[in-house]
């Protein structure tokens, strides 16, 4: 008795397509680092996770961490004192996504 193949998008790159979501938010260049960078240091302000992410712009790092907590991937708390201070944290949503980035780095780690 064969068993159907599932597919990894039903509707290929549509609206619809859980993969195409997944790759909506956390894809591009910087976004899986800064998640790998709050993974491993947990909460973080702004300046110091701009030091650990290599290379990143302001623009950048600003623009990827508003999509990300729209996403609801990124709790971002901002502390009324002066100066103002702004700390970053994974949501639960984001770390569950942990175990499966570990894996597709295994991967890359095996296969290429």
């Amino acid at each position: 008795m064969s068993r159907k193949k599932e597919m990894l998008c039903d509707d290929i790159a549509g609206k619809d397509c859980g993969l195409k979501k997944v790759i909506d938010i956390v894809g591009g260049k910087w976004k899986i680092m800064i998640l790998c960078v709050m993974d491993q240091v947990g909460t973080i302000r702004y300046g110091e996770l701009k030091r650990r992410v290599y290379g990143i712009t302001n623009t950048m790092l600003a623009n990827s961490l508003k999509e990300m907590e729209e996403a609801g991937l990124v709790d971002r708390k901002q502390y009324n004192e002066m100066p103002v201070r702004v700390e970053y944290s994974l949501t639960e949503k984001a770390e569950s996504i942990v175990p499966i980035l570990l894996e597709l780095k295994h991967w890359g780690e095996e296969n290429l």
